[in-house]
């Protein structure tokens, strides 16, 4: 979806000012015109603009001028200068102090368009650019969606069928299980795929900095607001903004938020103007919304505006025959370009058993841990760091495959031997000495393979 342009074109030759607003309506952009630069800095202190076509020789205060202020307090607004006069300096100035381009009069109306679309298509990269160093910042879930299991893969047919429609969508899940990897999946299926994806934690920014945030503020609507600033639904223009614990939202900021769903329309903080956006909301919540409602905390008719799509992320506990398949992809993604480790069949055991209250983020963490801590090509249950409370879980886990690596079972001789070294010493209590005559092997063997086998005496 292209979203809407709007330019600013500042002239004092009225009849230019005309042909320059035809020429680009005809193509769809949104124009308004100023006189000279006084009134054009009046309208950029008001009104935001992606362009400002500006003349540079005007009574009041020149095109100079105008540009300078335009750069420094709405940097993201990009300009290209018009003039009568051809001057290799004045252009060359014109350029370092920010412009896009310098063009001569009298110029053809397709060579206004052309630079219009490539200037329009500069600040669509420097959007792109300023959200991916936003989401370099951020913490995010790896970029590949894996899974299997039924409520996983029901989900998804769900975010597939929303995905290429406008519609708002709320995911409802515990922390951990992906919310923002699910949103960012529709975004990028969907038509605004080569626009801006910005996410927000809402719980994360002060309240009383949220609205500013999501809305922006005008140079002086409170004490450190030195400049204009446009808040994200604005540099979100044309793509999709996620709202992560949405539930988070102050009282006073939501009613704000519902207008803005409604309409398109929003307000600056200390702006008096209606500014609009075209932006899709994807909103995420490990709250029960409904139970927030009946408290009194959270407004209904918003509630309703967000729910108009709901997708379900599953806790790990309920999909977990997809853990083999994560874990099998952060294996891989550690690793690099290196073989991946592998987990023997006593960890794997433990981690299906584990209840995973921190979901897949847990899991990584996990995963992460005992890539580092692990000594050779096999991650064991030693190498696991999972709460206390698993202990005896992790104990049961270990002789339940201690009972099945027999001989002739389909595991490796590693296994059988880790399982038989282990097995014995139990048996004597993890005298080494005695161990050792019963293995028939020297104790600096013993004390060896207790090494690489990564064996521990139970606590």
């Amino acid at each position: 979806m292209k979203p809407a342009i709007s330019i600013l074109v500042v002239d004092d030759e009225e009849s230019l000012l005309e042909t320059l607003v035809q020429l680009l309506e005809l193509e769809g952009y949104f124009v308004n015109t100023a006189p000279d630069g006084r009134v054009a800095i009046e309208m950029l202190q008001t009104l935001p603009f992606d362009l400002v076509l500006l003349d540079i020789m005007m009574p009041n205060i020149g095109g100079i001028e105008v540009l300078k202020y335009t750069k420094d307090q709405l940097p993201e607004t990009e300009v290209i200068m018009l003039t009568a006069i051809h001057d290799v300096k004045t252009a060359v100035d014109c350029m370092k102090s920010g412009a896009y381009y310098y063009l001569t009069k009298p110029y053809q109306g397709d060579e206004v368009l052309g630079l219009v679309q490539r200037a329009m298509e500069r600040k669509r990269l420097a959007l792109q650019n300023k959200a991916l160093r936003r989401q370099i910042a951020q913490i995010e879930l790896p970029p590949n969606v894996v899974g299997a299991g039924e409520s996983f893969l029901a989900m998804m047919d769900v975010a597939v069928r929303a995905a290429p429609t406008d519609s708002v969508v709320l995911i409802q899940g515990p922390s951990g299980t992906g919310k923002e990897l699910v949103a960012r999946f529709i975004h990028e299926r969907s038509a605004r795929a080569g626009q801006p994806f910005l996410a927000v934690n809402c719980a994360s920014i002060p309240e009383t900095l949220l609205e500013s945030e999501l809305f922006g503020h005008e140079r002086g609507a409170f004490t450190d607001a030195k400049t204009a600033k446009q808040g994200l639904v604005e540099i979100t223009d044309g793509g999709t903004l996620f709202l992560d614990e949405v539930a988070e939202l102050p009282l006073a900021v939501q009613p704000k938020l519902l207008r803005f769903l409604q309409s398109g329309e929003f307000r600056r903080v200390g702006g008096n103007k209606n500014l609009k956006s075209n932006v899709r909301i994807i909103s995420a919540t490990n709250r029960d919304l409904e139970q927030e409602v009946a408290q009194r905390r959270f407004r209904e008719d918003l509630y309703y505006r967000l729910n108009i799509v709901t997708l379900r992320a599953p806790a790990l506990r309920d999909r977990r025959k997809d853990i083999p398949l994560l874990v099998e992809h952060f294996l891989k993604i550690l690793a690099g370009a290196k073989d991946p480790k592998k987990l023997d069949s006593a960890a794997l055991d433990l981690l299906m058993k584990h209840d995973w209250p921190g979901n897949i983020r847990e899991l990584q963490n996990v995963i992460e841990r005992a890539v580092m801590l692990s000594e050779d090509s096999t991650i064991c249950i030693d190498d696991l760091a999972l709460p206390v409370k698993t202990q005896s879980m992790r104990e049961s886990v270990a002789a339940d495959a201690g009972e099945r690596k027999y001989a002739g079972s389909p595991i490796s001789l590693d296994e059988i031997q880790r399982a038989h070294v282990e097995g014995v010493l139990n048996a004597v209590n993890w005298n080494k000495d005695l161990a050792a005559k019963i293995l028939k092997i020297s104790t600096r063997s013993l004390y060896e393979k207790i090494r690489t086998l990564h064996l521990k005496k139970p606590a």
